[in-house]
């Protein structure tokens, strides 16, 4: 009886076991070897006072792994320690005196002092901590989704499938070290979820609003909310409650009776939402009134503001264009804006929901990704809120939509499969995948002479190594698809074996384990805990000086904006979205040398003033100057 209860609990539960080893297996560094997932490198490898010194007999300076993301190190991870520290102290964290010669700190929004998840950075030495704050945000995301999947009555594998796309997806590889983004995204499974279980209770023939499950949902439905909210992204919260609002509608007009009830039952919930979260929007709001968001922002005129219409090759070859990991992208900036790969066999099944079951919801979740993709490439649509200067949105990059594509295409990709499983016939998504990387190879191989000229030209031999893996993928996945249709048998194998069919499905999802997870390791960088804002002899010479002082540096080399908040050290530059404006027209005067505070200041986001010549230094309480020189 007892082996009888493991066995079923074991073919209840074992997508999840799943999900934890495919997680584990990712993240092995951290767990079993203690290197962070953090891009610290960056730190010991690219700037000065640390670049100066020998670490771990590297004499030519630390080979760093991925020069793309520095924000990390340069904002969240000093910002998060602040907030903990002052909260550990019993102080409301304010104030940021540390950069920009003083600046909000709970208002930034980025630092997220209310997020869940931050009781981890009171249990466990900060380190570590924020390595477990990273680790939980694929395997939430992936729990989430499989259960909102098998809610949708979708077979367990088909979920498992989904759930490992969207955890491992491009946009979550990309920003898995940010520490924020995707703890603002991975609460949308939840989320619908949650509108699922209270549509269902709702629908119950003896419905109460007592209801304890009903009550239940709408609890875990608002405490999603207000985490995404929490979680420390403004941007992609926005998205993710638009989604979910969206999502909310279709059930609302689903409904068959009480739509009245339901609607005041959600706005009820949105009302204590908006109570709850006003600890962080109240004074966020009142920081960006006064700061310089909508005066000296990039311009959204520039060539990857938009999704450019040629990386949606990215979507079936991740590295087409090469990788920032490797020093050989040769696209439009920025590799990570762009890539929406979800994994070459969960394409397949894409295709396969979209030819092969088009139902309710294969035509939703299709329709969605292709409305949001294209806010996100540059249609004229797409471009109307940045002409018509709306709040907000007008200063946001649209490409952080991907999400939501990926969301879609996850999602679609384990309908495809359930469709697969459930004997839905046919070639035609077969077909479709490979004359896509047929069409590519196509393309590699006879653009030189069809462009002769072209300078890009010189590249493809980068897109050609790069497109050998999805195309064999590809190939393989297509086999196993076909194989699986046909029931060819194998007996040669013995009675373990006889039915060849028994085996594809978990080469499909070891195929896909593989594929997420290469991508993966080759764009994240895991480093060694003492390369983690470390002490250097300009470090610590600065430390001992107890008297009240500034700090500047004449080169953006030299201990670059923010980093001086780990050391405790006060200077004048700064790196945040949401820099005051009045500051920013001070450090214009500064560094023009005349009273010109005219915008654009030249800054966006990154203060850096180097005009160490200008009476106003001495005003800002400088009392050192860095220099290489």
């Amino acid at each position: 009886m007892k082996w009888l209860k493991i066995r079923r609990l074991f073919f209840k539960w074992w997508p999840l076991t799943v999900i934890f080893l495919v997680w584990s297996t990712f993240f092995w560094k951290f767990i079993f070897q203690g290197w962070l997932p953090i891009p610290a490198d960056t730190i010991v490898g690219m700037y000065h006072p640390w670049r100066d010194i020998i670490w771990n007999n590297f004499t030519q300076g630390v080979p760093f792994k991925n020069f793309l993301i520095t924000d990390p190190v340069r904002q969240q991870f000093p910002w998060r320690q602040l907030v903990i520290n002052a909260f550990k102290k019993g102080r409301i964290p304010w104030w940021n005196s540390y950069s920009l010669t003083g600046t909000p700190l709970l208002a930034n929004f980025q630092s997220a002092p209310f997020y869940i998840f931050n009781i981890l950075l009171f249990l466990f030495s900060f380190k570590v901590a924020w390595g477990w704050l990273i680790l939980l945000q694929p395997l939430l995301a992936a729990v989430f989704l499989y259960f909102y999947l098998r809610q949708l009555k979708l077979a367990q594998s088909a979920s498992l499938l989904g759930s490992l796309a969207f955890a491992f997806s491009g946009f979550s590889v990309s920003w898995l070290e940010w520490g924020t983004i995707l703890h603002s995204v991975l609460w949308l499974p939840l989320l619908l979820l949650s509108i699922e279980k209270i549509v269902s209770n709702f629908r119950k023939p003896k419905f109460s609003i007592f209801n304890l499950q009903f009550l239940k949902w709408n609890l875990i439905f608002i405490f999603s909310l207000v985490q995404s909210f929490f979680a420390g992204h403004l941007q992609v919260f926005f998205y993710v409650a638009g989604f979910s609002f969206i999502y909310l509608l279709g059930k609302l007009f689903q409904l068959k009776r009480g739509r009245f009830r339901f609607a005041l039952v959600i706005i009820f919930g949105l009302f204590l939402f908006g109570l709850i979260t006003a600890l962080q929007w109240w004074p966020t709001w009142q920081f960006i009134k006064l700061s310089a968001r909508g005066v000296d922002q990039a311009d959204w005129q520039k060539l990857g503001w938009f999704l450019p219409w040629q990386n949606l090759v990215q979507f079936f070859a991740p590295d087409f264009f090469g990788n920032p990991a490797t020093l050989n992208y040769w696209g439009v900036w920025n590799y990570a804006e762009f890539v929406g790969f979800v994994g070459v066999m969960p394409l397949l099944f894409v295709f396969w929901a979209v030819f092969k079951r088009l139902d309710k919801k294969v035509v939703f979740f299709f329709v969605l990704a292709l409305i949001v993709l294209s806010f996100a490439l540059p249609t004229p649509w797409a471009k109307l809120p940045y002409q018509w200067g709306w709040p907000f949105i007008s200063t946001s990059q649209p490409t952080r939509l991907l999400f939501l594509v990926d969301f879609c295409l996850a999602v679609l990709a384990a309908l495809g499969l359930d469709a697969f499983l459930r004997r839905k016939r046919g070639f035609a998504p077969v077909v479709l995948l490979l004359a896509v990387y047929g069409f590519l190879w196509l393309f590699v191989l006879s653009a030189a002479r069809i462009w002769p000229g072209a300078v890009w030209v010189n590249h493809l031999f980068v897109s050609r190594r790069n497109l050998i893996l999805p195309t064999s993928l590809a190939l393989v996945g297509s086999i196993l698809a076909v194989c699986f249709q046909r029931g060819q048998r194998i007996s040669e194998y013995g009675h373990l074996f006889r039915n060849f069919k028994n085996l594809i499905l978990p080469m499909i999802l070891l195929l896909v384990t593989f594929d997420l997870l290469r991508f993966g390791w080759k764009f994240t960088p895991f480093v060694r805990q003492e390369w983690l804002f470390p002490e250097t002899e300009t470090i610590k010479f600065l430390q001992k000086d107890r008297s009240v002082f500034r700090v500047m540096s004449v080169d953006r080399r030299l201990l670059p904006p923010n980093f001086a908040v780990a050391y405790k050290l006060q200077t004048i530059d700064g790196y945040d979205p949401l820099y005051l404006q009045r500051y920013g027209e001070l450090m214009a005067a500064l560094e023009r040398g005349r009273p010109d505070i005219s915008p654009p200041f030249g800054f966006n986001r990154i203060i850096t003033p180097q005009n160490y010549q200008s009476r106003l230094v001495n005003l800002l309480n400088v009392k050192y100057v860095l220099s290489l020189t």
